[in-house]
């Protein structure tokens, strides 16, 4: 797998047991495959991976892998609160045939950089899985420096940092803080859709993208516009989904992807509890929007 371009992130539809809808989840990756996405995203924070048992787990990747049926390069989630069970999420995936791994720093401890450290590479090792950084100190409250990401990108298996957005007039600086810690060939992504044109215009080689889990076309025309060097495109594209994008800082970008996907019929399931669904309210802006974009 190259961890460049787009890697798009779909929901994972689930019952209010935690079952995955496999045959919804089937349609979600169709779809991605379809637009030509560089990579899919299964299981990650938008695809509620801490809320799902292993076998649940395990259950979505492999229809995920079958559906895709090589045409697109699976990178799934395997962040666990314990190494071990990291490591035997990591061990599924690579059996499976996962092209890579996801690995958040989760906790309910508060970790230090020495134990994320051994975490990581414990994972890496023990599994054989390529895996990926996974920096989202929104949800884990533990943030990768570039001093952490530099020790682990000598890590063998650790081959590529996904970040968190960063603000237009610093995202220049933060990669090329990144740039200086890692070796040649370690790939600098970005998430946080409505800060990500800006983040590959500035030289980040991925976008690790909520929108393009269920919109696939409009990020894939933005990412090939930056490698264009149409940096005006790209802007232009992403000014239009600015009311998404406000909408996604409003509710999260989770619940708000929730609510297209049933007003899709794409799904009929709900975040897992205790998240709850946008109000009536809510997802009456939300149709709006998509109409007024032509989401579809």
């Amino acid at each position: 797998m190259r961890f460049s371009g787009l890697s798009a992130f779909p929901i994972t539809p689930m019952d209010a047991d935690g079952r995955v809808d496999l045959p919804a989840l089937r349609r979600l990756v169709a779809r991605l495959c379809a637009a030509g996405v560089d990579s899919i995203g299964l299981l990650g924070s938008t695809g509620s991976y801490p809320y799902l048992t292993r076998d649940e787990r395990r259950r979505a990747l492999h229809a995920a892998l079958d559906e895709a049926a090589a045409r697109t390069p699976i990178l799934v989630g395997v962040g666990a609160l314990r190494t071990d069970e990291a490591v035997r999420l990591a061990q599924d995936a690579r059996a499976a045939g996962a092209a890579a791994g996801l690995i958040a720093a989760m906790s309910y401890t508060p970790l230090t950089d020495d134990e994320v450290f051994e975490h990581c590479a414990t994972v890496a090792r023990e599994s054989g899985l390529p895996l990926c950084l996974y920096d989202n100190p929104s949800t884990t409250h533990f943030r990768f420096g570039p001093a952490l990401v530099g020790r682990l990108s000598r890590v063998p298996g650790i081959v590529a940092v996904k970040s968190p957005g960063q603000a237009p007039e610093a995202v220049a600086g933060h990669l090329a803080e990144l740039r200086a810690a890692v070796p040649p060939g370690f790939s600098l992504g970005t998430s946080g859709d409505w800060l990500a044109t800006e983040a590959l215009i500035a030289g980040a080689e991925a976008w690790y993208s909520v929108v393009a889990g269920l919109f696939p076309e409009i990020a894939v025309a933005i990412v090939r516009a930056v490698g264009a060097g149409d940096a005006a495109e790209a802007r232009r594209l992403d000014a239009r989904l600015e009311p998404l994008w406000a909408l996604f800082r409003e509710f999260s970008s989770l619940r708000v992807i929730y609510a297209c996907a049933n007003l899709l019929d794409l799904t009929r399931a709900a975040p897992p509890r205790p998240i709850l669904p946008l109000g009536e309210a809510a997802r009456a802006r939300v149709a709006e929007v998509m109409r007024a974009l032509d989401l579809r």
